[in-house]
């Protein structure tokens, strides 16, 4: 198995950008975050965004409830494999050690040419914009892929993930096997 493609050629929409912060997105606030790729050096900082979410919003991400999220599903999902996965996270640099507020992935499936997407983002960042920043990364990941639809499934409860969903472009059934579950889609 050899080495996955360069960034550039993987994610042929994103910026190039420093492989030590990523990606610097400024607010009007002063706050600064960084985007870029997780990695399994972030494993402790997923655990404490984890902490940190309300009850709500750890339902809202995993359509269940949890109250930890147990080492082994962190270290998975902070150690992607490339060729059918991806994984941005939203860092602030400025705490020590850097706190992550944010995360959005896709899991491809080869064989049906589509990727499952997932976004989370830590209370104190809504409603700036990331939400649809890190969605529309993932979006371009599965064009740059050459899959034909991007999903993920949403409570229905979840408006702002729906009414975010809508505006990009996504169309939404309802999941028959799984009420009060929204399955979201875009045809690429």
């Amino acid at each position: 198995m050899g080495m996955p493609p360069p960034s550039s050629v993987r994610f042929a929409h994103a910026p190039t950008v420093s492989a030590s912060l990523g990606e610097p997105l400024r607010f009007e606030d002063g706050r600064e975050l960084h985007l870029r790729s997780i990695g399994p050096t972030d494993v402790a900082a997923l655990k404490r965004c984890f902490h940190r979410l309300s009850p709500e919003d750890v339902r809202r991400r995993f359509l269940h409830a949890m109250s930890e999220l147990p080492e082994p599903m962190a270290q998975r999902l902070c150690r992607i494999d490339p060729s059918i996965e991806t994984a941005y996270v939203l860092m602030d640099e400025s705490t020590k050690p850097a706190e992550m507020c944010g995360v959005g992935r896709i899991y491809v499936d080869e064989s049906a040419g589509s990727a499952e997407f997932s976004v989370l983002i830590e209370q104190d960042w809504t409603r700036l914009g990331l939400g649809a920043l890190l969605l529309q990364r993932l979006v371009d990941d599965c064009r740059a892929r050459g899959l034909t639809e991007i999903w993920g499934y949403v409570l229905v409860e979840n408006r702002p993930m729906l009414q975010l969903c809508k505006e990009l472009g996504f169309t939404r059934r309802l999941a028959i096997d799984e009420p009060g579950t929204a399955q979201i889609s875009l045809q690429l």
